[in-house]
């Protein structure tokens, strides 16, 4: 796979790259998935946004998007939602193969592991396309090292939602060089509200009853031993906020690390 831009126009500042699409991928009619080419100079912690978008007009239409390939492979990969009328995904959801995208020259976000106190646990607790960061996350070597275990939560409303179910079930684990790790530390716990399913709970249901804990046989969750990341809607982020406050857990920050970190800029668009 190549690690260059093609050819393309010149950028619309030099904020930005221009990249070419490598593949997409459409999940279900209202989620999708792409790569691209990666300009080699673009440097990214693991659970870093950008921006990326379109030309519109001779203008770069932007959004934040979190990365979900890791740092260390030689494209870049992007999750999104369908907007029928929203601005940039009414468009972006039309992306093929070949075609030219503008993505931000300078990542940022707060869903990085140096901004967590050392922990034994990691908890990576997502809705929707808030997955995206996790994905590279889970795909980091480093992260295994920091933690004992990693629990990723992925909450959608219907089982096909479940992006990322199989290469985390099936092609992670079996993976050359991260394999016995995922296999020794990673869990993953998919959960659907909205229709049948083997677990049909929000993920703060999950935590506040026990159920979690009590699935994987580890212990409630708490601030001495657990460190937490949280991407998802607004209303999922205040109210596993609320929770994890209420159990002593202190926010971390890009000055200050924590206990627990939310990434605010992630919007789904």
């Amino acid at each position: 796979m190549t690690t260059k831009s093609a050819a393309a126009p010149a950028a619309p500042s030099s904020k930005f790259h221009h990249e070419r699409v490598l593949s997409v991928h459409h999940w279900t009619d209202r989620l999708f998935s792409f790569t691209t080419t990666r300009d080699m100079s673009l440097r990214f912690a693991n659970g870093h946004f950008t921006m990326i978008g379109l030309v519109v007009d001779g203008k770069p239409l932007l959004r934040a998007y979190s990365i979900a390939s890791a740092n260390h492979e030689d494209h870049l990969e992007f999750l999104s939602i369908k907007v029928h009328n929203g601005p940039l995904t009414s468009r972006l959801q039309h992306i093929r193969p070949g075609d030219s995208l503008v993505v931000g020259r300078k990542p940022t976000g707060t869903l990085v592991v140096d901004y967590l106190r050392p922990g034994r646990r990691l908890y990576l607790l997502a809705t929707g396309t808030g997955l995206a960061p996790f994905l590279a996350i889970v795909r980091d070597p480093e992260v295994y090292e920091r933690y004992e275990q990693i629990v990723l939560v992925h909450g959608v409303r219907q089982k096909d939602e479940l992006a990322y179910h199989d290469m985390l079930t099936e092609h992670l684990p079996s993976h050359e060089y991260l394999g016995e790790l995922v296999r020794e530390k990673l869990r993953y716990v998919p959960t659907v509200t909205r229709e049948p399913y083997r677990r049909m709970m929000r993920i703060p249901q999950l935590i506040r009853s026990g159920a979690l804990a009590t699935e994987l046989q580890l212990p409630e969750m708490n601030a001495a031993d657990d460190r937490v990341m949280i991407c998802g809607s607004p209303a999922m982020l205040r109210e596993l906020k609320d929770l994890l406050e209420q159990r002593g857990f202190v926010e971390g920050s890009t000055t200050a690390p924590g206990d627990y970190v939310v990434e605010r800029a992630f919007v789904e668009q």
